[in-house]
């Protein structure tokens, strides 16, 4: 017999026989007694030969001149000495099921039953799986605790089927796993197993039946062998006859689905160690052991190396440079890969046409096969797969096949590691920038990333420096005009009040009893109400609710015992004073009210104006709100991640402001009518044509700008709503006006082209006037244009009643 036709095990080595004798003592511990027999595979012979009348006559003479030759084949072979002499009548044996070329060509083995004891295997098995001593080689999907029960179940449903009519299926994938013998790599195969040859015969003798208990208890235990044991103890019965093994190779499905398990860990894409075990399931996977593999993400503008299975040291795409530009990739397969939107092969790396960087490090890295998978996510393209080898035309048609079967696997994982990554980008910048205005939070993005990016590879993180250089600044403000001086006098009146209510029980109480203590108490409490009318100190409110707690309402228990008139005058006191403060809080209530409805109104219109701005241009904008609003601008190209910026957008920006503040005063007078206490606001705008640096100060969480120079700006920005007209002192801002500071000539020339545009759309009116400023400290030389707004404008309620769509 050829050792490319079928074996028996006794026609092999005597090594071979001693792994037979191993693996026969490994299962003596196997509760059921398995015998090898040929009777079941004959006893299907003669049934085949008997319904196929046309062929029977031959086979049948064919099968009785086997068993003449070899009778022993007829019954139980405990003996294996028996095969040495039986190798050619088995083999014409098995040979009338199984022609021979199967033997010759698939992996196929019959086994005793139950049993990893070969008895007749085929050279192409035998090269897969028996080592050259004849033992197994490789491992099983399963441990051996599991594969041992299992096939204890599977021997008690085959039991329960032959006798008691219970049928159950039992199907396990058992996947065993060696390794190629050309490649290297793992093979994965699936072990079909035949049942057919087995049968199963009662050792005594006992009934077919089971008591209704034991019924209910096999039922119940079906997938435990130990309690089964103890209603049909295994010693009761005996198997006989051979399981064939078909071997299936399930390479492709059982890397897919490995690989699937693998990819819902989001560190299989970001660790090296979890990477390297991705790698080598696509080495697998494709059968090259030169294969390497590298997954890209896209950032903004900006690719993202998650991972690479080549070395982790210079910036190529194959490496872990972690960020290079978009465009390197503009003309490069992989912006071919993008348009087509599929897997693209290339056969030969070095013919294509590469940027000299890349092109440099691919020579270096000796890239020559290439296949480039893009990765989309519901319609976007968020990253790639890269599978390279070493030799040209390492790839073929079917491995764009199983690539296309990848590419929604790494897809999805790709997705989610970016979320993740997200994420901690999100949480770190909330933690040590808070919130961050949109047109900037790219930026934050990438320090973020770089931030991790140091912690991954152990290095000490620290955030880098975010400064935006030549950007132009533009800012407003819009300012309750005389809020101190109303708030003082919300006070002054409030504390007043309070003293009369204080007064008034004195003097109640003196006309039923005439103390002169309450005499001297009295003349205290008006003596300190007339000051507080006359002038109020900045201490003097703590002060007098001071006086009023220790020394006037101390007595209030008492004296409203005095008379029922007393005690009236009492709770009127209590009344009126509020609870919350301990004090008449009613005219700053009103005040208070009074700002917040008016400050309410100019943020949203601010606010709905700047998002229409928004998308005309992205800019950076803050705002804050106190008695009025004032805001910063900033535009300009270092803002923005796509370059666009110019001078039209700076010139549109600055008209924008001035319509705005024209928007604001229409508002106030909208509004002051309803309010409880009358308000005005006053305008103004700072422009400066010459640009500057911002830089963020982690510390204080915000911008502010960068180097002395530009400190000026800062100067102007605190100081110039108090610039007062050279000569005559008169403040420069003024309620239903907007005034524009400046310092230059050209600055002045633009601003009245806009002052001239508006007062043609219906919005100003009346002389636009030319100011020079008095002396700020540490700042002078300003001058300024001041023009009335068109309170009554039909065109300017239009245009500023309708951007808010309800207002307060």
């Amino acid at each position: 017999m050829t050792a490319d036709r079928g074996q028996t095990f006794e026609t092999e080595s005597t090594e071979f026989r001693e792994a037979v004798e191993h693996s026969r003592t490994v299962f003596q511990e196997y509760p059921f007694r398995c015998v090898l027999s040929f009777e079941p595979l004959i006893a299907s012979l003669e049934a085949d030969m008997e319904e196929r009348e046309d062929s029977g006559v031959h086979n049948r003479k064919a099968l009785e001149e086997i068993l003449s030759q070899a009778p022993q084949l007829g019954g139980p072979i405990r003996d294996r000495a028996v095969l040495r002499r039986l190798g050619p009548s088995l083999e014409k044996l098995m040979s009338m099921v199984f022609p021979s070329v199967y033997w010759e060509t698939e992996p196929i083995a019959a086994v005793v039953p139950f049993t990893m004891e070969p008895v007749f295997v085929s050279g192409t098995f035998r090269s897969l799986f028996l080592n050259k001593d004849g033992r197994f080689a490789g491992s099983r999907n399963v441990p051996a605790e599991s594969f041992d029960r299992g096939r204890l179940i599977r021997a008690y449903l085959l039991v329960l089927d032959k006798f008691y009519g219970i049928h159950h299926r039992f199907d396990y994938p058992l996947i065993h796993i060696v390794q190629d013998g050309q490649t290297g790599l793992e093979r994965h195969y699936k072990m079909d197993l035949d049942f057919r040859f087995v049968g199963v015969r009662h050792t005594r003798d006992e009934g077919n039946h089971l008591e209704p208990e034991k019924h209910r208890s096999v039922h119940e235990n079906l997938n435990n062998p130990e309690k089964l044991r103890d209603v049909l103890p295994p010693e009761n019965f005996e198997i006989y006859g051979f399981t064939l093994l078909r071997a299936v190779d399930v390479t492709v499905t059982a890397v897919l689905s490995a690989l699937e398990r693998d990819l819902v860990d989001q560190e299989s894409m970001v660790s090296t160690e979890g990477f390297l075990r991705l790698q080598e399931r696509l080495r697998v996977l494709y059968q090259r052991k030169d294969l390497r593999a590298g997954i890209a993400a896209l950032q903004d503008d900006q690719v993202l190396l998650l991972s690479t299975g080549g070395e982790l040291n210079r910036n190529c795409v194959f490496q872990s440079s972690r960020h290079i530009p978009i465009s390197e990739f503009q003309g490069t397969p992989y912006e071919r890969a993008v348009r087509e939107r599929s897997a693209l092969s290339i056969p030969d790396a070095l013919e294509e046409p590469w940027p000299e960087n890349l092109r440099q490090d691919i020579e270096e890295r000796g890239v020559r096969s290439l296949i480039i998978a893009p990765l989309y996510y519901k319609g976007d393209c968020i990253g790639n797969l890269d599978l390279s080898a070493d030799e040209p035309g390492a790839f073929g048609p079917m491995d764009l096949l199983v690539t296309e079967q990848l590419q929604p696997l790494f897809a999805v994982a790709v997705q989610r590691s970016l979320s993740d990554l997200h994420s901690r980008i999100e949480g770190l910048i909330k933690q040590e920038c808070t919130a961050i205005h949109p047109t900037v939070e790219w930026r934050f993005r990438k320090a973020a990333l770089n931030y991790l990016e140091a912690a991954r590879q152990g290095k000490t993180p620290e955030l880098e420096p975010i400064v935006f250089k030549n950007v132009y600044p533009l800012y407003a403000v819009s300012d309750i005009r005389g809020s101190a001086g109303a708030r003082n006098q919300a006070i002054q009146k409030d504390l007043a009040r309070h003293l009369e209510l204080a007064s008034t029980v004195i003097q109640k109480a003196c006309e039923e009893k005439p103390l002169l203590f309450l005499r001297e108490l009295a003349r205290r409490v008006e003596g300190t109400r007339e000051r507080v009318l006359t002038e109020l100190g900045s201490g003097d409110e703590v002060s007098v609710l001071h006086f009023l707690k220790t020394e006037v309402e101390r007595f209030f228990g008492e004296l409203a015992e005095m008379a029922p008139r007393v005690r009236g005058a009492v709770e009127d006191y209590y009344r009126e004073v509020d609870a919350r403060t301990g004090t008449v809080y009613s005219l700053r209530t009103a005040f208070e009210e009074s700002v917040t409805l008016l400050n309410d109104r100019l943020v949203t219109y601010l606010d709905g104006e700047e998002l229409k701005a928004q998308g005309l241009f992205p800019h950076y904008f803050e705002r804050h709100r106190t008695d009025g609003v004032d805001y910063i601008l900033y535009i300009g190209d270092a803002l923005n991640e796509t370059p666009g910026f110019s001078e039209l957008y700076l010139r549109d920006l600055r008209l924008w402001q001035l319509r705005v503040s024209c928007g604001m005063a229409w508002h106030t007078e909208d509004l002051k009518k309803r309010l409880k206490v009358p308000l005005d606001t006053a305008h103004l705008i700072l422009v400066q044509n010459a640009p500057l640096s911002i830089r963020f100060r982690y510390d204080e969480k915000r911008f502010d700008v960068d180097g002395s120079y530009d400190v000026r700006h800062e100067i102007l920005k605190s100081r110039v709503d108090k610039a007062r007209i050279k000569g005559n002192n008169e403040r420069l801002t003024q309620p239903g006006k907007v005034a524009v500071v400046y310092s230059q000539l050209d600055e002045a020339r633009e601003m009245r082209r806009h002052m001239e545009f508006l007062m043609e759309a219906g919005y100003l009116t009346g002389e636009i006037e030319r100011h020079d400023l008095g002396d700020l400290p540490g700042v002078q030389g300003l001058k300024a244009l001041r023009v009335a707004v068109d309170l009554d404008s039909q065109e300017l309620a239009r245009a500023a009643g309708a951007s808010p769509k309800s207002m307060p």
